[in-house]
């Protein structure tokens, strides 16, 4: 009784395990060491992979697949209409990778437009009341903290890390390695590997400390240096940022730094919701 409130470590190939207090539509597919907890109710295009943990009172509706591994927690909704104007109650979905851990009273909504998708990947961590939009995309090992509210076709690169409490407006890109300090107004684009905080949000800085836990030192400290003479030659020199762009594309650029630079010029492509600016105080 006690993994049907909390999750333990699940046998491998044991039938599902449903809560005589849960619906569970019959036509939904349920994986083997699927457990669903007491007042979860799951609809009938539910699909939920093995070994996932589904707690008390969760709501798992519409097109919705899950896939292994995963744990969702008290309270949380995914997969239900999404919160947007324009919706006119196409077949759209959502669709979660393995090993994610979903927190209480999550909401993941589902695309807007025929065909389209809200897509989540592997082993992030959602933490309470995070809400995600319709057609968002998340990469795989992103951490968020409590009460973001991510709107509408916002995108979020691998191993993103981001503070409580904030806002992410619609089609903003968070790109991968960037960290975002708690309750940072994010309206603009946060370029790969920086450090971003601030009402409104500015750029502080390459997120050093998330690049050492990567690995990205490693190599001799190559590609690490690079990163950082290209960031200070995009954000620290006398050229403006297409300029100083043009520059850092005649060096033989290794993969981080090129990433940077590919995020930006797609960045500036969009306009107003391009690249944060630099903070001019910064040292």
């Amino acid at each position: 009784m006690s993994e049907l409130l909390n999750p333990e470590p699940i046998a491998t190939g044991r039938p599902p395990q449903v809560h005589s207090a849960a619906f569970v539509d019959p036509r939904a597919e349920l994986g083997d060491g699927v457990v669903i907890g007491p007042g979860a109710v799951v609809g009938p295009a539910v699909k939920i992979g093995s070994n996932t943990w589904i707690g008390p009172n969760v709501v798992l509706d519409g097109r919705l697949t899950l896939g292994s591994q995963n744990k969702v927690f008290a309270g949380a909704c995914l997969g239900q209409e999404p919160q947007d104007l324009k919706y006119q109650g196409a077949s759209t979905e959502v669709v979660i990778g393995n090993e994610n851990t979903i927190r209480e009273y999550v909401t993941i909504n589902r695309a807007t437009q025929e065909g389209e998708k809200t897509k989540i990947g592997d082993k992030n961590l959602l933490m309470a009341y995070c809400h995600l939009g319709h057609n968002c995309e998340l990469g795989n090992s992103i951490v968020m903290s409590n009460a973001i509210q991510v709107a509408g076709h916002v995108v979020i690169e691998d191993s993103a890390v981001i503070g409580g409490c904030l806002g992410i407006h619609q089609f903003v890109h968070v790109g991968r390695l960037a960290m975002v300090g708690g309750m940072t107004r994010v309206t603009r684009d946060v370029p790969p590997f920086c450090l971003v905080e601030g009402h409104p949000g500015r750029l502080r800085g390459l997120n050093k400390v998330g690049l050492r836990r990567s690995g990205l030192h490693n190599h001799e400290g190559s590609e690490m240096r690079q990163l950082q003479e290209i960031w200070n030659l995009l954000f620290r020199s006398e050229y403006v940022l297409t300029e100083s762009l043009e520059l850092a594309k005649q060096k033989d650029l290794l993969p981080a730094a090129a990433h940077l630079c590919n995020f930006l010029e797609a960045s500036i492509q969009k306009g107003r919701r391009g690249p944060m600016p630099l903070n001019i105080s910064t040292n």
